[in-house]
């Protein structure tokens, strides 16, 4: 049975709707692990000390998610130091041992947006599509070797109704497990 790994970095996951039911709707798959970085590593400088077992957790995974709000057009902080720290140790300190060894591995992103989708479109009140704001971080998914598939996107993240946060959430699932079934695992290195 393959694992696939769903990194959640939300910095306040007790005022999340969304990403809270999109992170039970992945833990309802058999083959997924969620794991809420923000409350493992509420220090950023956590990641220093924990590089390794982060590098560990990646290698332990056949597939990756990366799943987070949107924050002014980029990441959440914390993402971004995990990708410092880790990333730069798995392939820039040890990549024999630790990089190398995780290239191929599938990689999705799973993002929540506040607007709609009409207005990320160059010409639209946020002026680029998502495809273009996301360029960061297919640029890292290609230096370190992942596999990027389309991202999984929710807008309107924060105006959802009950109904269609369960659609959502019932969504996400759904693309999770086809995903999964649709995507080989990386060879082993």
């Amino acid at each position: 049975m393959t694992k696939t790994l769903v990194l959640l970095f939300h910095p306040d996951m007790a005022r999340s709707k969304t990403n809270s039911a999109l992170a039970r709707a992945a833990a309802k798959i058999a083959t997924v692990e969620v794991v809420h970085m923000q409350a493992i590593h509420s220090n950023r400088l956590d990641f220093i000390f924990d590089g390794e077992r982060e590098a560990a957790r990646l290698l332990a995974a056949d597939r990756i998610v990366l799943q987070f709000p949107m924050q002014w057009y980029s990441t959440p902080p914390l993402l971004k130091a995990w990708q410092d720290v880790v990333l730069t140790r798995m392939f820039y300190v040890a990549y024999d041992a630790e990089g190398r060894k995780l290239e191929g591995t599938p990689l999705i992103v799973a993002a929540t947006v506040g607007n709609v989708p009409d207005t990320y479109r160059p010409g639209g009140a946020n002026l680029f599509s998502m495809d273009d704001l996301f360029a960061p971080l297919k640029a890292t998914a290609n230096r370190c070797g992942l596999r990027w598939a389309k991202p999984f996107l929710v807008y309107r993240a924060d105006k959802l109704t009950s109904e269609e946060l369960e659609s959502a959430a019932d969504a996400y699932g759904d693309a999770l497990s086809r995903w999964i079934a649709e995507t080989p695992v990386r060879k082993a290195a």
